[in-house]
């Protein structure tokens, strides 16, 4: 990978998977026999990427102690939220404002992240870098999806996304991520769809179409029909 730096989003509050998020952050929620974060950490250690950066806000504590105890032989990096959460995109600018390099692999980690995204990621940094663009976001089908009740977020035409008409395509929780793109932002709390949907109105929000089985913690609910058809 040219990309050397991994973001990992962690300061939510999980509230739709309550009540096993009243002690317990939803990133270290396990499934398959591990944390749904050390499955996401050990995508990014496979894609040879050693640094990381992590934000947390809610049980922050709980998930710097994980860190603390396990040995990922990674160099991480966890940044608190401060004293408010900053959502999705300023949580990433907070991550990335005082950070040297240009471009960033951003993973939420309600996604089961497993080897078969290995090749998809590589292929999608491939597209970025030739095609010298400062986004890219992985997606899928939503008739891929575990969940069948998640709404789409786009639609998918020639590597280009949009929110048009029936929205087909779901958001994996993976993209690439330019600075750039945050260059006239001059607010601490936003979402990273706001960002998503100023880049649409250039045409500039880019996709790539992963095949996978597509399995995302979205609540209580579906987390327990995952564990109980696993």
């Amino acid at each position: 990978m040219r990309i050397k730096t991994a973001i990992i989003l962690c300061a939510g509050f999980g509230k739709r998977l309550h009540p096993l998020t009243l002690n317990k952050p939803k990133p270290l929620l396990d499934l398959f026999n591990k944390t749904l974060l050390e499955h996401t950490l050990n995508l990014i250690k496979k894609l040879n990427i050693k640094k990381i950066k992590l934000n947390t806000f809610y049980l922050g504590e709980k998930i710097e102690n994980f860190i603390m105890h396990k040995n990922f032989d990674l160099e991480i990096d966890i940044v608190n939220d401060g004293t408010q959460i900053l959502d999705t995109g300023g949580g990433i600018l907070n991550l990335i404002k005082n950070c040297n390099e240009e471009n960033f692999l951003v993973f939420n980690p309600d996604t089961y992240w497993n080897d078969q995204y290995l090749e998809d990621i590589k292929e999608m940094e491939k597209i970025y870098f030739d095609k010298k663009i400062n986004n890219i976001l992985l997606v899928v089908n939503k008739n891929s999806s575990f969940d069948k009740k998640l709404n789409g977020d786009f639609n998918f035409n020639h590597n280009k996304l949009n929110r048009k008409d029936l929205k087909n395509f779901v958001y994996t929780g993976c993209q690439i991520l330019n600075k750039k793109v945050f260059s006239e932002v001059l607010i601490n709390k936003f979402s990273i769809n706001s960002i998503w949907d100023e880049l649409i109105q250039k045409n500039e929000l880019y996709g790539f179409e992963s095949k996978n089985n597509f399995i995302h913690v979205t609540d209580l609910d579906i987390y327990q029909k995952i564990l109980k058809n696993n």
